[in-house]
């Protein structure tokens, strides 16, 4: 089978195990029943997720000029207690800032490897833990917009990390003890006043079973490095391609490529 097209992040479905599939221009190639398969990938271009051009890929898929532009690459998206659209400020383009912003938020903690906390748009539960590889997720805060969320985070990450180890992520060493419940109740206290009454007293723990098994020894590699690429699919964890001899590759941070895809 042939496939060409411009990669997004993965699709998936949650259930025992997750579901993957593979955005290549539109067309899902369903990545679950390729375990086994030999895949050969081959990077031949770049087509910028906003403006389509074919230009080479700054970052998240975008290319540079786009990325200091676009509404969907501001400095919110990343940092959210900087979001000003409850305010009714623009940053680069108000009614797409309302939209991303202006709606009910999550502040969660997942573990990765280590317990990290996290905020997302609600209606992304429980795809941005999937996309994280969080085994296991709770979570802490529903707040009304993306502001709110991100004041708790503020105040979260001086306790906790706020980012994936992406290789402690792919180790896939579970701590039996780790216990999200009551490492919730034990840092509530560090909740800012003002956002105590966004807590939410979730008592169920989400689990999420990757269609993965860790390897021995994990060695990641970008189509930058390696154009072209053969390897036998093993497992998926995160938005991580698992292949014989441990070699992965990051899908997401691939946003943008145009790639060839033959499976034998």
């Amino acid at each position: 089978m042939h496939f060409k097209g411009q990669i997004l992040k993965m699709s998936s479905v949650f259930g025992n195990p997750i579901n993957y599939y593979l955005n290549l221009s539109g067309d899902l190639i369903s990545m679950n029943q390729l375990f086994g398969k030999k895949l050969h990938l081959k990077h031949v271009g770049y087509q910028c997720v906003n403006c389509g051009k074919d230009k080479k890929i700054y970052r998240m898929g975008f290319c540079k000029e786009c990325f200091f532009e676009s509404p969907y690459a501001s400095e919110t998206i990343l940092r959210p207690e900087l979001s000003t659209a409850h305010l009714g400020i623009e940053e680069r383009d108000l009614e797409v800032e309302k939209e991303i912003q202006l709606q009910p938020h999550i502040v969660y903690l997942a573990y990765t490897g280590d317990v990290k906390v996290g905020v997302t748009r609600e209606s992304q539960v429980p795809t941005r833990w999937i996309d994280q590889g969080a085994t296991f997720a709770i979570p802490i805060a529903r707040t009304t917009n993306r502001y709110e969320a991100g004041v708790i985070e503020v105040e979260m990450k001086k306790h906790l990390a706020d980012k994936t180890n992406w290789r402690k992520m792919l180790q896939d060493e579970r701590e039996s003890d780790v216990d999200l419940i009551d490492f919730r109740n034990k840092i509530e206290d560090f909740f800012p006043k003002e956002s105590k009454q966004f807590v939410i007293d979730e008592n169920e723990v989400w689990k999420l079973d990757f269609p993965y098994e860790a390897p021995s020894k994990i060695t990641s590699f970008t189509l930058d490095s390696k154009p072209e690429f053969e390897g036998v699919l093993k497992g998926i964890k995160g938005q991580y391609l698992c292949f014989n001899d441990g070699d992965f590759i990051n899908v997401r941070s691939h946003e943008g490529y145009v790639i060839e895809l033959d499976i034998s």
